[in-house]
Parts: C-alpha cells; sequence; structure tokens
C-alpha cells in the first residue's frame, strides 16, 4: 500500500497544534507531518519522494518568516513530482492580491480563514485526499473508511 502524507505548515506553534488536533482523525490512515517554514516542508517533500511516499496534501499558513504560503504552494504546483498533491492556504492575513495568486499561480484547492471551523477543514482534506488517490490510479480499497464517499462514487461512475 502507498504511503500517503499530509503535510502541515505554520511557523506559529500553537495554530499547528490546532490544525494537527483537527486532523487527528486521518492519523490511522495516513502520515500527518507538521513543519514550521516553507523551506522546512519543501526539504521534508523532497525526503518523502526520495523514500518513495506520496505527499497527497499540503495545508499552509500564508504570512511566515522566509518563503509566504502562496510562494511555498505555488512551488508545490510547479515540481512535477508532486502534479496532483492537493493544496490548501489556511490564513488571517492574505490580501485579496495574495488570495489571486494563491488560486492563479498556487493553484489551490481550498482556501480557509482563520479562525477555520473544525469540521470543515477535516471533510475538505478528506474529498482532496479522495480526490488524490483518484488522481493518481491508486486502489482507494486500503483507505476506504475514510475517504470521501460522495468522490468515490462520483469518480465511479
Amino acid at each position: 500500500m502507498e504511503k500517503l502524507n499530509i503535510i502541515c505548515v505554520d511557523d506559529q506553534r500553537e495554530v499547528l497544534s490546532a490544525v494537527l488536533k483537527d486532523l487527528a482523525p486521518l492519523n490511522d490512515y495516513f502520515h500527518v507531518e507538521d513543519c514550521e517554514s516553507a523551506d522546512e516542508a519543501l526539504e521534508l517533500m523532497d525526503e518523502l519522494d526520495a523514500e518513495g511516499e506520496y505527499v497527497a496534501l499540503v495545508i499552509s499558513d500564508h504570512v511566515m518568516p522566509g518563503k509566504t504560503g502562496v510562494e511555498l504552494l505555488t512551488e508545490v504546483s510547479q515540481d512535477s513530482r508532486f502534479r496532483f498533491t492537493k493544496k490548501v492556504l489556511l490564513t488571517g492575513q492574505a490580501t485579496h492580491q495574495d488570495t489571486i495568486a494563491a488560486i492563479n499561480r498556487a493553484r489551490i484547492e481550498s482556501y480557509f480563514e482563520k479562525p477555520w471551523k473544525a469540521e470543515v477543514l477535516l471533510t475538505s482534506a478528506r474529498n482532496l485526499i479522495t480526490e488524490y488517490v483518484f488522481d493518481m490510479g491508486f486502489d482507494y480499497q486500503p483507505w476506504i473508511d475514510i475517504l470521501d464517499n460522495s468522490v468515490i462514487f462520483r469518480r465511479l461512475q
């Protein structure tokens, strides 16, 4: 079975902890990793790829020291190894221009403003991971208990 990873990126530890808590129901099925910077996330993605693992989802804050979340997600979207990786921008400080850049350059799938609703973030993550599994052509059966059944039904029609 393929090893799927979710990477959460935020420079504020308390925010990162909240995201990890909200995604905890996914822990039995996927590796949920946390990074405190864009560079740390990119390094982790390189390591996971080198080990034959997959990055299904990246959830990133926008305003961070060094590279912003939009810059991170843009790099991810331009890397052919991660062309199917789903991307979420989770922020409280993005400007209108930042949001447009995230959509146009980074090709994000979702945008959440802080504070977010835990159940909405979890539902979105499940949906996006399900899309990723199908986009990659993986057998969805090993994850059937956690994937989004509506996406599975739609994809199987």
